[in-house]
């Protein structure tokens, strides 16, 4: 408590703790535990008035919490009683400056001030001492009977009703207009044993077929894939297990069990803040070259004051991480290790730089390629997104050095942002290929409502833009494919929003033979 000076930070500081401890007394099932970054607030955007104060809050003090469906709820309505929770916090907090022994921090026109509030609201701090007595008689008996006294259930279900409206896939076959309904649903347990880390459980089944792949569904591509797609058949298995925990004031160290990508680093997220939890393509989350590995692993997330952000991560994918024969494990199968620097040159500016080193060594194959019967733990190389080609390792071990500009600028009525990747992929003793991909976004936050969020997209999925003459005939991809996209959504409560959505692709497979794909997606997302 040392060097504490009273300042309209420290108020707010105790105005929150109050508040945060006023509603889990009133209603504790609904609170989740502290969070450790505003990102994952997911309706605290850098445009809010009070968004540098709940940054500093979170990564100086660690006393904001949020609800379970990870909002943070700024504007809703606080009666007297709230406020005086609250001053009486800041109160407390005020005496252990104090007792501290820096009493000579406080300024005398801050005590007039407190002085005065607690004169003002002299009545209702009577009062909510009387029921803070009657809660915490009932918060007593809901410990001596709740679930777990450490552990909070959170769960997110998806269901999503898509369809190619028209065009070729990447052989120039005409596509079938076959309309989907399917689902996804997680059960996030968090489980917090300090109030500062937090162990993430989570349960998924979902059943949605993805529209594309390498060579695979109708599309016969990874562009235009659905940001909620994977299929398990409906069977529930573990989706992600990873803990989080801080190493000082300023660092955060995550252990990555499994199902984890570097957005669960906290590496990406906050640099497409709008797009990555509102957009309906995979492509549009977040710069491709995240995808060239995930699973298990961990990472480092430091700041250098509140302008500078490092980010250290090492994944493998789940499947091979737990296996000790050769070409598997943490160091000997498929990895990708990143290095990030995230700058915020104003409050409303943020700009990474990201390089990512992976590596996938070559599989048992048959003369036409991989068989996943020789190898039913194959990990598909590339990133999920993009060309065919691009997603190819030709049988062969695959080095990757990508590199990532990303950048988002905000204000209240809208944010412009996107990034642009490339990647050298070289395919040990054949040769190398170069990969582009970039993109546009901008963003409407409220459009029409308070919550709701309107979204443009403009960019090029990966691209191999050149190849060595061993590899493909030394043919690259041909033409360039746009993936543009739009989006609405409309918060119907708190707990339930309605997306839809348009993909427009160009030239798929980054081929002009092939005519332009329009998919159609409503994505319904119910929260609680």
């Amino acid at each position: 408590m040392n060097n504490y000076v009273l300042t309209p930070t420290l108020i707010c500081t105790g105005l929150v703790t109050g508040l945060i401890n006023f509603e889990s007394a009133i209603a504790q099932e609904n609170t989740l535990g502290q969070v450790t970054s505003v990102s994952q607030l997911s309706d605290v955007q850098p445009t809010d008035w009070a968004f540098q104060s709940l940054q500093s809050l979170v990564e100086r003090y660690g006393v904001i919490a949020g609800y379970p469906d990870g909002t943070y709820r700024g504007n809703q309505a606080m009666t007297r009683y709230e406020f005086a929770a609250g001053l009486n916090a800041a109160l407390d907090r005020i005496n252990e400056v104090i007792a501290s022994g820096t009493a000579n921090a406080v300024t005398k026109e801050d005590l007039v001030t407190l002085q005065r509030l607690q004169s003002e609201f002299a009545t209702e701090l009577t009062v909510l001492r009387g029921r803070v007595d009657s809660l915490e008689a009932q918060a007593a008996e809901l410990e001596a009977n709740q679930f777990s006294t450490t552990t909070k259930l959170n769960a997110e279900v998806v269901v999503g009703l898509a369809s190619v409206v028209a065009g070729e896939n990447a052989n120039g076959e005409s596509i079938d207009t076959v309309p989907t309904l399917s689902q996804r649903v997680r059960l996030n347990l968090d489980t917090s044993f300090t109030g500062r880390d937090l162990l993430t459980t989570r349960l998924q089944a979902n059943n949605v077929t993805p529209l594309g792949g390498t060579n695979s569904g109708p599309l016969l591509t990874n562009e235009g894939r659905l940001e909620f797609d994977g299929d398990s058949n409906n069977q529930f298995g573990l989706g992600l297990l990873r803990y989080r925990f801080p190493l000082g004031d300023k660092t955060n160290f995550y252990l990555a069990a499994t199902g984890n990508g570097f957005v669960d680093l906290d590496a990406s997220a906050q640099l497409n803040p709008y797009f990555d939890g509102g957009a309906v393509s995979l492509f549009a989350l977040r710069n491709p070259i995240y995808n060239y590995s995930g699973g298990s692993g961990a990472g480092i997330q430091h700041f250098f004051g509140d302008s500078i952000e490092v980010n250290l991560g090492y994944l493998v994918p789940s499947s091979t991480a737990a296996n000790p024969n050769e070409k598997n494990g943490l160091f000997d199968g498929v990895y990708a290790g990143l290095a990030q620097v995230i700058i915020s040159p104003s409050d409303r500016t943020k700009i990474g730089l990201t390089y990512i080193n992976s590596y996938s060594p070559s599989f048992f194959t048959t003369g036409e390629g991989i068989d996943p019967d020789l190898n039913p733990d194959f990990v598909p190389f590339g990133t999920s997104t993009g060309s065919n080609l691009s997603n190819t390792n030709f049988g062969r071990a695959v080095s990757t050095n990508a590199y990532g500009v990303s950048g988002t600028f905000v204000n209240p009525n809208f944010s412009i942002g996107g990034w642009v990747g490339y990647a050298n992929q070289r395919y040990i003793g054949r040769g190398d290929a170069d990969v582009w991909n970039w993109a546009i976004t901008l963003a409407f936050p409220n459009l029409g409502k308070e919550g709701n969020l309107g979204g443009l997209l403009v960019g090029m999925e990966p691209k191999v833009t050149s190849i060595d003459s061993t590899l493909n005939n030394g043919e690259a991809d041909p033409d360039t494919s746009l993936h543009l996209e739009a989006f609405y959504r409309y918060q119907i409560s708190d707990n339930i929003a309605i997306t839809p959505g348009v993909i427009w692709l160009t030239a798929p497979n980054h081929n002009n033979n092939n005519d332009d794909i329009v998919v159609g997606v409503v994505r319904t997302v119910f929260k609680f």
